[in-house]
Protein backbone atom coordinates (compact mmCIF):
# COMPACT_ATOMS: atom_id res chain seq x y z
CA UNK A 1 0.00 0.00 0.00
CA UNK A 2 1.08 3.55 -1.20
CA UNK A 3 2.57 5.00 2.29
CA UNK A 4 1.79 8.99 2.63
CA UNK A 5 3.57 9.79 5.88
CA UNK A 6 6.58 12.74 5.58
CA UNK A 7 5.62 13.38 1.94
CA UNK A 8 4.68 16.45 0.35
CA UNK A 9 2.88 17.48 -2.80
CA UNK A 10 1.73 20.47 -4.46
CA UNK A 11 -1.41 22.28 -6.07
CA UNK A 12 -1.59 23.52 -9.64
CA UNK A 13 -3.41 26.02 -10.98
CA UNK A 14 -5.39 24.42 -13.59
CA UNK A 15 -8.64 26.61 -12.26
CA UNK A 16 -8.57 30.49 -13.41
CA UNK A 17 -10.66 33.18 -12.98
CA UNK A 18 -12.74 34.68 -15.52
CA UNK A 19 -11.38 36.34 -18.34
CA UNK A 20 -8.22 34.62 -16.96
CA UNK A 21 -7.51 31.27 -18.38
CA UNK A 22 -5.65 28.60 -17.86
CA UNK A 23 -2.77 27.37 -20.42
CA UNK A 24 -2.25 23.45 -20.84
CA UNK A 25 1.09 23.86 -22.05
CA UNK A 26 2.61 25.78 -19.20
CA UNK A 27 0.30 23.77 -16.65
CA UNK A 28 2.23 20.13 -18.17
CA UNK A 29 5.42 22.59 -17.91
CA UNK A 30 4.59 23.09 -14.38
CA UNK A 31 4.30 19.08 -13.58
CA UNK A 32 7.55 18.99 -14.91
CA UNK A 33 9.39 21.76 -12.83
CA UNK A 34 7.43 20.40 -9.72
CA UNK A 35 9.25 17.19 -10.17
CA UNK A 36 12.48 18.50 -10.70
CA UNK A 37 12.25 20.57 -7.49
CA UNK A 38 11.11 17.00 -5.89
CA UNK A 39 7.76 17.34 -4.53
CA UNK A 40 6.30 13.90 -4.14
CA UNK A 41 3.09 14.71 -5.48
CA UNK A 42 1.23 16.90 -8.07
CA UNK A 43 -2.47 17.18 -6.86
CA UNK A 44 -4.96 19.00 -9.78
CA UNK A 45 -8.88 20.48 -8.99
CA UNK A 46 -11.85 18.50 -10.85
CA UNK A 47 -15.01 20.24 -12.41
CA UNK A 48 -16.67 20.36 -15.01
CA UNK A 49 -18.78 23.67 -14.92
CA UNK A 50 -17.51 26.03 -12.47
CA UNK A 51 -19.38 29.38 -11.60
CA UNK A 52 -21.39 31.56 -13.88
CA UNK A 53 -20.82 35.08 -12.65
CA UNK A 54 -18.03 35.10 -12.28
CA UNK A 55 -16.94 31.61 -14.02
CA UNK A 56 -13.64 29.70 -13.43
CA UNK A 57 -12.44 28.40 -16.48
CA UNK A 58 -10.70 25.28 -15.84
CA UNK A 59 -8.88 22.62 -17.75
CA UNK A 60 -10.07 18.83 -17.40
CA UNK A 61 -8.00 17.14 -14.70
CA UNK A 62 -7.30 13.98 -15.86
CA UNK A 63 -6.37 15.13 -19.44
CA UNK A 64 -3.97 17.47 -17.87
CA UNK A 65 -2.68 14.28 -15.31
CA UNK A 66 -2.36 12.44 -18.33
CA UNK A 67 -0.19 14.36 -20.49
CA UNK A 68 1.82 15.66 -17.27
CA UNK A 69 2.45 11.59 -16.78
CA UNK A 70 3.94 11.21 -19.86
CA UNK A 71 6.09 13.72 -19.78
CA UNK A 72 7.89 13.11 -15.94
CA UNK A 73 9.05 9.80 -14.44
CA UNK A 74 8.72 9.88 -10.64
CA UNK A 75 6.32 12.43 -9.11
CA UNK A 76 2.45 10.79 -7.89
CA UNK A 77 -0.23 12.43 -9.67
CA UNK A 78 -3.71 13.43 -7.62
CA UNK A 79 -7.35 14.43 -7.67
CA UNK A 80 -8.31 17.49 -4.65
CA UNK A 81 -10.64 16.06 -5.75
CA UNK A 82 -12.44 14.18 -8.96
CA UNK A 83 -16.25 14.48 -8.54
CA UNK A 84 -17.08 10.90 -8.89
CA UNK A 85 -20.89 10.83 -9.12
CA UNK A 86 -20.53 13.04 -12.20
CA UNK A 87 -18.38 10.21 -13.75
CA UNK A 88 -19.18 6.97 -15.36
CA UNK A 89 -17.83 4.69 -13.31
CA UNK A 90 -17.34 1.88 -15.47
CA UNK A 91 -16.10 4.33 -18.07
CA UNK A 92 -13.42 5.66 -15.26
CA UNK A 93 -12.52 2.18 -14.22
CA UNK A 94 -10.94 1.84 -18.04
CA UNK A 95 -9.34 5.62 -17.64
CA UNK A 96 -7.87 5.30 -14.59
CA UNK A 97 -6.20 2.02 -15.02
CA UNK A 98 -5.04 3.18 -18.20
CA UNK A 99 -3.62 6.21 -16.71
CA UNK A 100 -2.23 3.88 -13.84
CA UNK A 101 -0.76 1.80 -16.82
CA UNK A 102 0.78 5.14 -18.76
CA UNK A 103 2.27 6.59 -15.25
CA UNK A 104 3.57 3.35 -13.59
CA UNK A 105 1.56 3.50 -10.96
CA UNK A 106 1.37 6.99 -9.62
CA UNK A 107 -1.90 7.89 -9.20
CA UNK A 108 -3.29 9.01 -6.03
CA UNK A 109 -6.97 9.73 -6.50
CA UNK A 110 -8.69 11.98 -4.29
CA UNK A 111 -12.84 11.65 -5.01
CA UNK A 112 -15.68 13.53 -3.38
CA UNK A 113 -19.42 13.46 -3.50
CA UNK A 114 -19.74 17.11 -4.98
CA UNK A 115 -21.82 20.11 -3.86
CA UNK A 116 -22.37 21.83 -6.54
CA UNK A 117 -26.15 21.27 -7.73
CA UNK A 118 -26.16 22.88 -10.99
CA UNK A 119 -23.40 20.63 -12.12
CA UNK A 120 -24.89 17.93 -11.55
CA UNK A 121 -28.29 19.25 -13.53
CA UNK A 122 -26.23 20.01 -16.50
CA UNK A 123 -24.49 16.20 -16.38
CA UNK A 124 -27.24 14.81 -16.11
CA UNK A 125 -27.01 12.84 -12.13
CA UNK A 126 -29.23 13.68 -9.35
CA UNK A 127 -27.86 15.92 -7.32
CA UNK A 128 -29.84 14.32 -3.83
CA UNK A 129 -28.78 10.88 -4.86
CA UNK A 130 -25.24 11.81 -5.27
CA UNK A 131 -24.13 9.72 -1.84
CA UNK A 132 -25.64 6.48 -3.21
CA UNK A 133 -24.07 6.76 -6.46
CA UNK A 134 -20.95 7.66 -4.97
CA UNK A 135 -20.79 4.94 -2.90
CA UNK A 136 -21.89 2.56 -5.83
CA UNK A 137 -19.48 4.24 -8.08
CA UNK A 138 -16.31 3.43 -5.61
CA UNK A 139 -17.62 -0.40 -5.44
CA UNK A 140 -17.53 -0.62 -9.19
CA UNK A 141 -14.30 0.91 -9.34
CA UNK A 142 -12.27 -1.60 -7.12
CA UNK A 143 -14.63 -4.48 -8.80
CA UNK A 144 -13.65 -3.94 -11.94
CA UNK A 145 -9.95 -3.28 -10.82
CA UNK A 146 -9.97 -6.60 -8.93
CA UNK A 147 -12.35 -8.97 -10.16
CA UNK A 148 -11.89 -11.51 -13.43
CA UNK A 149 -15.79 -10.63 -14.04
CA UNK A 150 -18.12 -8.20 -13.07
CA UNK A 151 -21.85 -9.36 -12.63
CA UNK A 152 -25.04 -7.51 -11.25
CA UNK A 153 -27.55 -5.02 -11.50
CA UNK A 154 -26.48 -1.43 -9.57
CA UNK A 155 -29.07 1.55 -9.20
CA UNK A 156 -27.86 2.68 -13.00
CA UNK A 157 -26.17 -0.31 -13.99
CA UNK A 158 -27.16 -3.43 -15.60
CA UNK A 159 -23.81 -5.60 -16.10
CA UNK A 160 -24.43 -9.22 -17.16
CA UNK A 161 -21.06 -10.11 -17.65
CA UNK A 162 -18.20 -7.29 -17.64
CA UNK A 163 -14.65 -8.59 -18.06
CA UNK A 164 -12.30 -5.28 -18.58
CA UNK A 165 -8.59 -5.98 -18.39
CA UNK A 166 -6.20 -4.84 -18.15
CA UNK A 167 -6.05 -4.07 -14.35
CA UNK A 168 -4.14 -0.94 -12.71
CA UNK A 169 -0.84 -1.97 -11.99
CA UNK A 170 -1.50 -1.61 -8.38
CA UNK A 171 -4.56 -1.08 -6.17
CA UNK A 172 -5.07 2.92 -6.82
CA UNK A 173 -5.30 4.25 -3.47
CA UNK A 174 -8.90 6.53 -3.27
CA UNK A 175 -8.87 8.93 -0.63
CA UNK A 176 -12.73 10.39 0.26
CA UNK A 177 -12.61 14.11 0.31
CA UNK A 178 -15.86 15.70 2.46
CA UNK A 179 -16.53 16.82 6.08
CA UNK A 180 -19.76 15.11 7.49
CA UNK A 181 -19.69 11.62 9.99
CA UNK A 182 -21.32 9.96 6.71
CA UNK A 183 -18.43 11.30 4.61
CA UNK A 184 -15.72 10.38 7.07
CA UNK A 185 -17.40 6.71 7.30
CA UNK A 186 -17.05 6.29 3.59
CA UNK A 187 -12.78 7.56 3.74
CA UNK A 188 -13.00 4.65 6.97
CA UNK A 189 -14.92 2.00 5.63
CA UNK A 190 -15.08 2.71 1.80
CA UNK A 191 -11.80 4.73 0.23
CA UNK A 192 -8.23 4.16 1.31
CA UNK A 193 -8.32 7.35 3.54
CA UNK A 194 -9.46 11.12 3.72
CA UNK A 195 -8.17 13.95 2.11
CA UNK A 196 -8.99 17.48 3.76
CA UNK A 197 -8.88 20.65 2.40
CA UNK A 198 -8.27 24.13 4.44
CA UNK A 199 -8.55 22.80 7.97
CA UNK A 200 -6.61 23.88 11.19
CA UNK A 201 -5.06 21.24 12.84
CA UNK A 202 -7.49 21.10 15.98
CA UNK A 203 -9.92 20.07 13.62
CA UNK A 204 -8.37 17.24 11.88
CA UNK A 205 -7.09 15.85 14.66
CA UNK A 206 -10.99 15.68 15.98
CA UNK A 207 -12.18 14.41 12.10
CA UNK A 208 -9.33 11.99 11.91
CA UNK A 209 -9.96 11.01 15.80
CA UNK A 210 -13.68 9.73 14.09
CA UNK A 211 -12.31 7.91 10.83
CA UNK A 212 -10.19 5.88 12.28
CA UNK A 213 -12.85 4.89 15.26
CA UNK A 214 -15.26 4.66 12.34
CA UNK A 215 -12.70 2.17 11.00
CA UNK A 216 -12.21 0.12 14.03
CA UNK A 217 -16.32 -0.25 14.33
CA UNK A 218 -16.00 -1.39 10.89
CA UNK A 219 -13.45 -4.33 11.38
CA UNK A 220 -11.03 -2.31 9.54
CA UNK A 221 -7.50 -1.46 11.11
CA UNK A 222 -7.20 2.23 11.56
CA UNK A 223 -3.18 2.32 10.86
CA UNK A 224 -3.51 1.39 7.22
CA UNK A 225 -5.71 4.33 6.77
CA UNK A 226 -4.07 7.40 4.72
CA UNK A 227 -4.84 10.86 4.84
CA UNK A 228 -3.55 14.16 3.32
CA UNK A 229 -4.32 17.77 4.07
CA UNK A 230 -4.75 20.60 1.76
CA UNK A 231 -2.85 24.11 2.97
CA UNK A 232 -2.87 27.46 1.93
CA UNK A 233 0.49 29.00 2.31
CA UNK A 234 2.14 32.05 2.43
CA UNK A 235 5.96 33.42 2.74
CA UNK A 236 7.37 36.55 3.24
CA UNK A 237 9.72 38.61 5.84
CA UNK A 238 6.48 38.63 8.80
CA UNK A 239 2.97 37.53 8.94
CA UNK A 240 1.84 41.07 8.78
CA UNK A 241 3.52 41.52 5.45
CA UNK A 242 1.67 38.78 3.65
CA UNK A 243 -1.56 37.92 5.78
CA UNK A 244 -4.05 40.72 3.96
CA UNK A 245 -3.26 39.72 0.67
CA UNK A 246 -3.23 36.06 1.58
CA UNK A 247 -7.16 36.90 2.64
CA UNK A 248 -7.84 38.79 -0.28
CA UNK A 249 -6.91 36.16 -2.68
CA UNK A 250 -8.53 33.34 -0.09
CA UNK A 251 -11.61 35.01 -0.37
CA UNK A 252 -11.93 35.92 -3.96
CA UNK A 253 -10.84 32.72 -5.90
CA UNK A 254 -11.74 29.98 -3.34
CA UNK A 255 -15.06 28.39 -1.80
CA UNK A 256 -15.67 27.20 1.62
CA UNK A 257 -18.53 24.75 2.50
CA UNK A 258 -20.45 25.84 4.93
CA UNK A 259 -21.09 22.87 7.23
CA UNK A 260 -17.39 22.04 7.25
CA UNK A 261 -14.34 23.33 9.32
CA UNK A 262 -13.02 24.68 6.29
CA UNK A 263 -11.60 28.11 6.29
CA UNK A 264 -8.87 30.71 4.97
CA UNK A 265 -8.02 31.27 8.89
CA UNK A 266 -6.32 27.56 8.29
CA UNK A 267 -3.54 29.60 6.37
CA UNK A 268 -0.12 29.19 6.80
CA UNK A 269 1.33 32.71 7.26
CA UNK A 270 4.91 34.28 8.11
CA UNK A 271 8.60 33.77 7.75
CA UNK A 272 9.96 30.85 7.17
CA UNK A 273 10.61 29.64 10.74
CA UNK A 274 6.75 30.46 11.52
CA UNK A 275 5.73 28.25 8.47
CA UNK A 276 7.67 25.79 9.88
CA UNK A 277 6.08 25.94 13.31
CA UNK A 278 2.61 26.16 12.14
CA UNK A 279 3.24 23.17 9.53
CA UNK A 280 4.60 20.99 12.12
CA UNK A 281 1.98 21.85 14.10
CA UNK A 282 -0.47 19.74 11.39
CA UNK A 283 1.85 17.24 11.23
CA UNK A 284 1.53 16.70 14.95
CA UNK A 285 -2.31 16.61 14.71
CA UNK A 286 -1.90 13.54 12.44
CA UNK A 287 -1.39 14.68 8.61
CA UNK A 288 0.66 12.46 7.28
CA UNK A 289 0.85 14.28 3.20
CA UNK A 290 0.75 17.92 3.23
CA UNK A 291 -0.66 19.34 0.07
CA UNK A 292 0.63 23.24 -0.36
CA UNK A 293 -1.63 25.63 -2.14
CA UNK A 294 0.76 28.47 -2.27
CA UNK A 295 0.15 31.94 -2.50
CA UNK A 296 -1.21 32.50 -6.57
CA UNK A 297 0.64 30.19 -7.65
CA UNK A 298 3.80 32.37 -7.52
CA UNK A 299 7.17 30.24 -8.60
CA UNK A 300 8.65 32.23 -5.68
CA UNK A 301 6.82 30.86 -3.29
CA UNK A 302 6.61 27.24 -5.10
CA UNK A 303 10.93 27.13 -4.91
CA UNK A 304 10.74 28.31 -0.85
CA UNK A 305 8.93 25.75 0.11
CA UNK A 306 10.58 23.01 -2.10
CA UNK A 307 14.22 24.60 -1.40
CA UNK A 308 13.84 25.98 2.54
CA UNK A 309 10.60 24.56 4.60
CA UNK A 310 10.38 20.99 3.33
CA UNK A 311 13.91 20.12 4.07
CA UNK A 312 13.23 21.28 7.81
CA UNK A 313 9.91 19.72 7.42
CA UNK A 314 11.41 16.30 6.78
CA UNK A 315 14.89 16.95 9.08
Amino acid sequence: MTQLSGTFGIAARNFTAYPDMPDVHQLVDYGVKMEELGFDSLWVWDHILLGVDPNFPIIDSLTLLTAIAARTKKIKLGTGILVLPLRNPVTLAKQLSSMDLLSDGRLVMGMASGWYKREFDAVGVPFEKRGKIMDENLELLEKFWTEDMVKGEWMYHKIPAGVMYPKPSRKVPILIGGYVDRVLKRAALNGDGWLTYFYRPESFKTSWAKIRNFAKEGGKDPDTLLNAAQLPIRIGKSRAEVESGMMEWLGKEWDYASWSESTKDSAILGNVDECVAQLKEHIAAGVQKLIFVPYRYEMEQIEIIAREIIPRLKA
